[in-house]
């Protein structure tokens, strides 16, 4: 046991404005009690290591990790971090280092999980937060009072960049507000990005000079090095209208210094936060990570304007209902109640949850009563794109389902009078999959 790394006796004092506080999900090794291995967990994700060093000073010693409060019964572990050990120029990635980082391959530890986390206002100063938020993606579209609604281009990949455009405007036709490249679009062979870019730019004057309304694409920006993310953005500042785009990037695969770099750069841009690979740390049944709600956390602290939050049990990911809608509450409001934390943003701006994954219209009333908002970015793929009818009948659907849900009426009973939607209701209600092969563009 590290002593040095444990007061029980911190209480309320570890709200004072100094400590970022943390809560982990811990079973230690067999034969370990919990406590000894919570302060091993304090001391190498802090000051320390495994063994008591004589190089230790006692401002190094200030320093400390502290474990302030346990729960043998629930295996619990609550940590005080002084949160001057952390980079100040407001690095996320530097405060995952620390507390989600080495200990995650600890052999003291058989499991553990961060399950919330608390910054004090003191500390929020020095991180940027969002800059552009769905409010300005509202004003731009002149869409308000119900949710964003958009579409992930499907198939995932292999279509030309015509091809592509050609989604992207029937989609926008049929109603649709929004598209996004899927997480995997880059510049491949057979679709290069500029090409790509063009034919998006393309569809979407011809689009908005037929219908009169404004429409955003959220291009993929992640890329191999800092250089090549910077080029594509600006490729598409210069093809595309000030905000008619998001930047979307691969948060967890590119990092939180992609991140944060883009949103440093692009403070005027929405900033979309695609979590790839995010499900090895926060599935339910993994041992070892973080939850959902952690994760859409940091999105909030790092400035990301809209970040994934899963689909609340209603579409096909994996996932805990009640992380999704916490996580999806923790990015939108100001003061709200976390697992273990009532988080106070301050001046903070809001992120939005963005929900993708297995949804189609006839689902969309139900996420959004899940989440009790209509502040949030649905991307719906083979929801909309396997309607019967191709992509510009699904993405009407999808409108005429949202339309019935604001107006407070049945999809059953608003479809009597919208041929769309009736055929979504009779298509997704046979839960039939789409075809491998069908891919109409109309």
């Amino acid at each position: 046991m590290q002593k040095d790394y444990i007061n029980l006796d911190l209480g309320e004092k570890a709200y004072n404005g100094n400590y970022l506080l943390a809560v982990f999900h811990l079973i230690p090794a067999d034969g370990m009690d919990i406590l000894d291995a919570a302060s091993e967990v304090a001391a190498e994700s802090s000051t320390g290591s495994n063994l008591r060093v004589g190089t230790a000073t006692p401002f190094a010693d200030s320093l400390n990790a502290l474990i302030y409060q346990v729960d043998r019964e629930k295996n619990l572990v609550w940590i005080a971090y002084p949160w001057r050990i952390f980079d100040r120029v407001g690095n996320v990635q530097n405060i995952l280092t620390y507390i989600a980082g080495n200990i995650f391959g600890m052999s003291e530890i058989k499991a553990i999980k961060l399950l919330d986390v608390w910054f004090p206002r003191e500390m929020l100063d020095q991180y940027d937060g969002p800059s552009y938020t769905i409010d300005d993606m509202r004003k731009y579209l002149n869409v308000y009072d119900r949710p964003i609604l958009g579409t992930i281009v499907k198939p995932k990949i292999g279509l030309t960049p015509s091809e592509y455009g050609d989604v992207c405007y029937n989609f926008w036709a049929g109603g649709g507000d929004f598209v996004k490249n899927d997480e995997p679009q880059a510049d491949q062979d057979f679709c290069p990005y500029d090409k790509m870019v063009e034919h998006v730019r393309k569809a979407m004057d011809r689009v908005e000079e037929e219908t009169g309304k404004k429409k955003v694409h959220s291009f993929n920006i992640s890329a191999p090095d800092f250089d090549t993310m910077k080029q594509r953005a600006e490729l598409i500042r210069a093809k595309m209208k000030p905000g008619s785009y998001a930047f979307l990037i691969d948060g967890i695969t590119a990092g939180w210094m992609a991140l944060q770099t883009a949103r440093r750069l692009y403070p005027d841009v929405f900033l979309h936060f695609h979590r790839a690979g995010h499900g090895a740390m926060t599935r339910p049944e993994n041992p070892i990570g973080y939850n959902v709600p952690v994760l859409s956390k940091f999105g909030r602290l790092v400035g990301v304007s809209g970040i994934h939050t899963g689909t609340a049990g209603i579409g096909k990911m994996a996932g805990s209902v009640e992380e999704d809608i916490t996580a999806a509450h923790l990015i939108l409001e100001q003061k709200p109640k976390g697992h273990f934390f009532e988080q106070d943003w301050g001046e903070m701006k809001k992120t939005a949850p963005i929900a993708s994954g297995g949804l189609n219209p006839t689902k969309l009333k139900a996420y959004g009563d899940a989440i009790g908002s209509v502040d949030f970015i649905t991307t719906m793929g083979g929801g909309v794109h396997s309607h019967p009818g191709g992509t510009r009948k699904g993405a009407m659907a999808l409108i005429q389902a949202c339309e019935a849900w604001i107006k407070g009426v049945t999809i059953e009973e608003y479809a009597k009078d919208h041929e769309e939607l009736a055929q979504a209701i009779m298509f997704y209600g046979q839960k039939k999959e789409p075809d491998s092969d069908q891919h109409d563009l109309t």
